[in-house]
């Protein structure tokens, strides 16, 4: 992983950029960026990176089809079309993704399936895949499985393709390279945020890069890069050691355990979620925000309009509006946003506790229509924030355990065993300036105070020295560092 994150930003992202910049057609700008895209995958993923492009032409061929039968006045081929796009895509994520989950809930009712390990079920699903995609006939996945890196998050980008070709809400995109490159656009392929069709379509074509907004990118790719490398990475490692020793850690010490897994999952996605942004500016694109400091939310239905945006967007646009949304009663409503929070827990991994997360919020955000935000409004501000924050923090534990027992084990902890063992507390002062500095950073406190000197130009140069010197920060700590995890690679 080490030797992963410095070759990507000494060797491939350098040459890409030097490339790119060096041709002058944006035609053969976006080709390189096709290509660097699918070799970037590909070099982690090189069975996988057939998928993807599996994916790429049968979502471009369904728009394609979609755009003929439209002009030809011809609705129910088009929507024939979507359909068979939407259940390709669905049964593209069954497949790869939640056999697994499919297979192991299947062992608890299905008595002869309990002796055969999951990962030789999906190694058969794969032999079987291969007569129909070559590439996989007698691929080996492994000993745990074989899950394509990223693959939530374009194949939901390639859905929003066509069903807003099908609705009309943009043009069919008759180059594959062009379609290529909005699917595979490596900035934010591994991890999002999830980026609509209809929001770059312009910019596919029609972006005009400039000094300010490269420069604007690198700054913000290292802030995400200071985020993940220095914050999220290091309180991962006091989590890690809280969770293990819970059982004598001692009450406090299993709270500040639950803070610290709160902090390392917003650092670690708000941080690849601003470097894919930083990324985008590079080349001249602009992604739309995915995170807007959901820790200073007042309720649970405000924290998920401020965290992963992106994700919110499209079940709202693609799942919940399209299922009446508000429009058809209460009843209606409350049945929508189950279904759209138990896709949301689901979409996040194949395990029912990633459900159980999602359940949790959906429940919190109904109560909140229901009755509760109306008595929230009439709370202290400081309450409204300690209430969206635990509910956050217990569903963090929900997302962190897949097994319930120890689930259990660990919030009974948080209210037993005495205060905080002496090993905790030593851990813990240890840590106690990171936690310090990162709950303050999860804020808007510091990005606010920078307002304020807009338009010095010494707070520009202090801009460069302090982005120079979290770059150095973030290579050192690369270089002599073998912990390097990133939660949202599974997903």
């Amino acid at each position: 992983m080490i030797f992963s994150s410095l070759l990507f930003i000494s060797v491939f992202l350098a040459a890409v950029l030097a490339l790119y910049y060096l041709i002058p057609n944006r035609l053969y700008r976006n080709i390189v960026l096709c290509v660097a895209s699918l070799f970037f995958y590909a070099w982690g993923e090189p069975v996988c990176v057939i998928l993807m492009i599996f994916s790429i032409l049968m979502n471009y061929t369904a728009g394609l089809l979609m755009g003929r039968y439209r002009r030809r006045n011809k609705p129910g081929k088009a929507k024939a079309a979507l359909v068979a796009a939407i259940v390709f895509n669905l049964l593209m994520l069954g497949v790869f993704k939640y056999t697994p989950l499919v297979f192991d809930t299947l062992k608890s009712f299905i008595p002869s399936l309990a002796g055969v390990p999951t990962p030789v079920a999906k190694q058969l699903l794969y032999d079987g895949l291969g007569r129909f995609i070559p590439a996989l006939d007698g691929v080996d996945i492994g000993p745990q499985g074989m899950l394509p890196i990223g693959i939530s998050f374009y194949t939901f980008q390639a859905m929003s393709y066509v069903i807003d070709v099908y609705r009309g809400d943009t043009r069919v995109q008759k180059n594959p390279m062009l379609f290529g490159t909005y699917v595979a656009l490596f900035p934010q392929l591994i991890a999002g945020p999830i980026v609509r069709y209809k929001d770059i379509e312009d910019q596919l074509m029609g972006r005009s890069e400039s000094m300010t907004q490269f420069a604007s990118g690198v700054k913000l790719f290292t802030i995400g890069l200071a985020k993940k490398i220095l914050i999220a990475n290091q309180v991962a490692q006091l989590w890690n050691q809280l969770r293990a020793g819970y059982a004598g850690n001692g009450a406090v010490a299993s709270w500040v355990g639950m803070l610290a897994y709160s902090l390392q999952i917003y650092f670690d996605f708000a941080g690849y979620s601003d470097m894919a942004i930083g990324l985008g500016r590079m080349f001249g694109f602009e992604f739309l925000k995915n995170f807007d400091y959901p820790y200073i939310s007042k309720s649970n239905t405000e924290f998920w309009r401020r965290w992963h945006i992106s994700l919110g967007t499209w079940f709202r646009e693609y799942v919940y509006i399209p299922l009446g949304g508000n429009r058809r009663g209460m009843g209606r409503q409350i049945l929508n946003l189950a279904i759209v929070w138990a896709l949301t827990g689901l979409w996040h991994g194949a395990s029912w506790n990633f459900v159980l997360w999602g359940i949790w919020h959906g429940f919190f955000v109904v109560i909140e229509k229901l009755f509760l935000g109306k008595w929230l409004k009439k709370w202290p501000r400081a309450l409204q924030h300690i209430y969206s924050l635990l509910i956050a923090m217990f569903g963090w534990m929900l997302f962190d355990f897949t097994d319930m027992k120890a689930l259990g084990g660990f919030i009974a902890s948080m209210f037993s065993g005495g205060l905080i063992s002496h090993d905790a507390l030593m851990l813990i002062l240890s840590y106690l300036p990171l936690i310090i500095a990162a709950c303050v950073a999860s804020t808007p406190i510091a990005a606010n105070l920078r307002r304020r000197f807009d338009g010095k130009p010494w707070a520009e140069y202090a801009d460069i020295g302090l982005i120079l010197a979290a770059l150095a920060l973030c290579i050192a700590s690369l270089v002599s560092s073998g912990y390097n995890p990133f939660i949202y690679f599974r997903f």
